[in-house]
């Protein structure tokens, strides 16, 4: 399987999500996945904020959708910040998981004076394929436990709000009570999990 990795954490080197980076890369590689791996804050190019008034869209998207394309599964990897991912991937995502190359839409009564705009998304160039999410949190389970009744905690709203509109086949990796203070017994319970999630990953 090819994975293409969307990382979207400013310490690219050293901090909890780029060792879920490095840890899943080395063991995908030792079950036979190629990696294609998107630093977003390291990249020579840097994406502007989304605007939808600037059409047709920077190259450097058109050139992340090829790499999409050529990959069976896309990997979001990043922080949670205020219920969302952070920005760089949510301005990733506005940009690259766009209508109509993700997906376009579909009116079921077109002529209809009240229902026009009534109707039901169309996958596009990502149907069937893989999209699995990373997300680290700063507090405990608990504290967001409040939030899982709603589809706008971060990984429901990615899965419903984005993924499914583009056919995507959802997984998850989610991580809480990641602080400067976790214990290396936490850290490394965390990386097995990593380990076990790349060598069990098929399409």
């Amino acid at each position: 399987m090819r994975i293409c990795i969307i990382f979207g954490h400013h310490n690219t080197e050293n901090s909890f999500n780029a060792s879920v980076r490095d840890t899943f890369i080395d063991e995908a590689k030792k079950s036979g996945h190629e990696i294609d791996l998107i630093n977003l804050f390291d990249e020579d190019e840097q994406l502007p904020f989304y605007r939808s008034d600037i059409n047709p869209p920077p190259e450097i998207v058109l050139q992340y959708r090829k790499r999409l394309e050529d990959a069976d599964a896309m990997f979001l990897i990043g922080a949670c910040h205020n219920l969302r991912m952070n920005v760089i991937i949510e301005n990733w995502i506005d940009w690259v998981l766009h209508p109509k190359w993700f997906f376009s839409y579909r009116s079921l009564l077109p002529d209809s004076k009240y229902f026009g705009n009534y109707g039901y998304p169309v996958p596009g160039a990502m149907k069937n394929k893989i999209g699995i999410v990373s997300m680290s949190y700063g507090g405990p389970m608990l504290s967001y436990f409040n939030f899982s009744l709603f589809d706008n905690i971060p990984y429901r709203r990615l899965k419903k709000s984005v993924f499914q509109l583009g056919g995507l086949k959802t997984k998850y990796l989610r991580f809480y009570s990641v602080l400067p203070t976790m214990t290396d017994a936490a850290f490394d319970k965390h990386m097995r999990r990593v380990r076990r999630f790349a060598r069990n990953l098929k399409k």
